[in-house]
């Protein structure tokens, strides 16, 4: 199966560049190209990718907004951030809006074939490593939500589906959480799902932001006095 692809990035060089780097993969085809995120409902609609790789700041309207806006719409594609910094703010707020993860300027090609490869598949593209920074980074952001309302969300959770979300926070594959709680594979797809429509959210990183908003992560590891 083919995986449409388009790239969204103010930089004409970061374009062409992308496109010569990541145009000969298998499976992947780059379907457009965009300079700018008042571009990109015109662009997935013309071309209809499975995933958008989108460059954070862009001069009018940039990846976040437009991260949000195309997330906010049923049937949209995938979005993969493009980034300098490891745990940007701006990044954070791309993947609570529902970017499925984020990649690198300067990552290898092969890595990000690789990330667009596990997003067009429904997995996200953040490591336990990555996982783990990022919460670290957002634990003290003024922005995030209180601890009573992750909590109160959570609380809609069935107690297996919670112990599922507990485990996607703490960056687990589905065949990692299928060991762990001695359940099937499918079983952990079947409960991912159900968090996911029970709890209004986009993918496996938005479980991750809101469990650690509940302080589930820190209870999780025994943190806590």
């Amino acid at each position: 199966m083919t995986i449409r692809l388009l790239i969204v990035d103010d930089d004409p060089l970061v374009r062409a560049g992308l496109t010569l780097m990541l145009g000969g993969a298998e499976e992947l085809e780059i379907v457009g190209e965009g300079a700018d995120g008042r571009e990109v409902p015109e662009l997935v609609a013309r071309h209809a990718p499975d995933v958008v790789l989108m460059d954070i700041r862009m001069p009018h309207v940039d990846g976040l907004t437009a991260t949000e806006l195309l997330r906010a719409r049923p049937g949209a594609p995938e979005v993969v951030v493009l980034t300098t910094f490891h745990a940007d703010e701006q990044v954070l707020r791309a993947l609570r809006a529902g970017a499925a993860g984020f990649v690198l300027k300067d990552t290898p090609p092969a890595e990000i074939v690789a990330a667009v490869r596990r997003v067009a598949a429904g997995d996200p593209v953040l490591s336990p490593a990555v996982t783990r920074q990022l919460m670290t980074h957002v634990a003290g952001q003024p922005e995030r939500g209180p601890r009573a309302t992750a909590d109160g969300r959570l609380a809609e959770l069935a107690d297996r589906e919670r112990e599922v979300a507990v485990a996607v926070g703490r960056g687990l594959a589905n065949a990692e959480i299928a060991a762990e709680l001695y359940m099937s594979v499918p079983t952990v797809k079947t409960h991912v799902s159900r968090v996911l429509a029970k709890l209004g959210l986009n993918n496996r990183v938005q479980i991750a932001l809101l469990v650690h908003d509940a302080g589930l992560l820190d209870e999780d590891r025994g943190d806590n006095p």
